[in-house]
């Protein structure tokens, strides 16, 4: 049988793409602004040993499935076509048309950016703080350069917020870092914690516009590194500081605020409990934490998914929780939850910029970081932006405070941190 006659019964006759095969077999619409080329056995033995979204990935990353055109487009297409249902005898049937058991013998390594727990680099207790430095460090030290081409300006690699529709980019991850900080009230002379903090730009945006003293830890030596140079860069010296540095290690106490941005995905359910514990702990009263991250739409699913393309290429022992289990925990650490909002859509432009950037510097990436790890990033950062606008994940801010004895918040009656708010307040 054909691969085209393959494709056909999988994605349906009318699948608005072009499909081209090493056999020689077409599919799809000639033309269309996607092209799916399969360009060698290897594969159709990917697919085959890994049916689903691990085998498309391994062919893909591996550079035996190519994608032309548009890679959001391309996923979007594709999952209007896979509506057509295969029972397994006719799978089998596929199968054993396409090549039977030698597509299944002998077993295809996978392509040298997927981490298989435990019997490459990543090993030891889940979440354990060496395990946890390994699975940071593969992610975020893949070069700085890329990520500066990727991520832009900012260098921020977390969720925006768009203060309009047309705002650019860098507008609105300016706009997040502000909104983070109108949330917890910072004023000239607090102290600031960011946990997880990146290339520094919630450290030096503190600093910089408020007059903060703030403290950012992070895994990732690469990311400390930068920021350091960033903050010198600046000016900031006297205020920010990022240290290559577990959280749980940071001696200092009786921060004013704790912002946690993009952390709380790499925590772990069992460790969540003694995270928010750990950062109560680092609070005045009165203090306040803002807590920003990716959630999933429920609590059904599991939070991590071992043998998926995102545990396996992206974020080896990431772990997602719907937003109430959140709450409630933050809740029952002690804090009193004093705002939550979901910002899903902002993400999904977001990721759009994202990837338009990293389009835009194809070449440089691939020159950079090799083919393969490019292939990952382009592939994960379109499948993200669907699933932000398919609500198969979230992102939400949750603010709590830390009370003082007397039960006082120090909080405003009303939320003063949207701009027009502040405005009505001061007239």
């Amino acid at each position: 049988m054909a691969l085209a006659e393959v494709f056909e019964k999988v994605a349906g006759p009318d699948a608005p793409v072009e499909f081209r095969a090493y056999d020689g077999s077409r599919a799809g619409v000639e033309d269309a602004p996607v092209r799916i080329t399969v360009r060698s056995p290897v594969a159709v033995s990917y697919l085959a040993q890994a049916p689903g979204a691990l085998g498309l990935a391994r062919a893909y990353v591996s550079g035996h499935l190519d994608v032309e055109g548009d890679m959001y487009d391309a996923l979007s297409r594709m999952v209007q076509a896979q509506q057509v249902h295969i029972d397994l005898p006719e799978r089998l049937r596929l199968l054993q048309d396409l090549g039977g058991p030698r597509l299944l013998l002998p077993r295809l390594p996978p392509p040298p950016q997927e981490v298989r727990v435990n019997r490459r680099w990543i090993a030891g207790r889940l979440h354990s703080k060496k395990r946890d430095a390994t699975a940071i460090s593969h992610h975020y030290d893949v070069s700085n350069t890329f990520y500066e081409w990727v991520l832009g300006p900012s260098m921020a690699y977390t969720c925006a917020c768009y203060p309009r529709s047309d705002a650019s980019l860098e507008e609105a991850q300016a706009y997040k870092h502000d909104l983070v900080a109108r949330k917890l009230g910072l004023r000239p002379g607090m102290r600031l914690l960011d946990v997880g903090c990146g290339w520094g730009g919630m450290v030096r945006h503190a600093a910089r516009e408020y007059g903060v003293k703030a403290l950012g830890v992070t895994l990732s030596a690469q990311q400390a590194a930068w920021a350091q140079q960033a903050i010198e860069k600046e000016g900031l010296g006297g205020l920010a500081e990022v240290r290559h540095l577990d959280y749980r290690d940071v001696p200092e106490g009786e921060f004013d605020a704790v912002s946690s941005i993009g952390l709380t995905e790499h925590i772990g359910r069992a460790q969540l409990p003694g995270y928010f514990a750990f950062l109560y702990g680092k609070l005045r009263p009165e203090g306040r934490l803002l807590n920003h991250c990716i959630t999933r739409p429920d609590n059904q699913r599991p939070g991590r998914v071992v043998g998926g393309f995102i545990n396996r290429y992206v974020f080896p022992d990431g772990e997602l929780e719907g937003p109430g289990y959140l709450l409630s925990l933050i809740h029952d650490t002690g804090f009193e939850v004093r705002h939550e909002e979901n910002l899903r859509e902002h993400y999904a432009m977001t990721l759009a910029g994202w990837c338009a950037n990293l389009d835009e510097h194809w070449d440089e990436a691939v020159a950079e970081v090799g083919e393969g790890t490019a292939r990952v990033w382009r592939l994960y950062m379109a499948g993200s932006r669907l699933g932000f606008e398919h609500n198969v994940v979230q992102l939400h801010q949750i603010l709590g405070v830390r009370l003082g004895s007397d039960g006082q918040a120090g909080m405003p009656l009303r939320p003063d941190w949207e701009p027009q708010a502040r405005v009505s307040a001061a007239g």
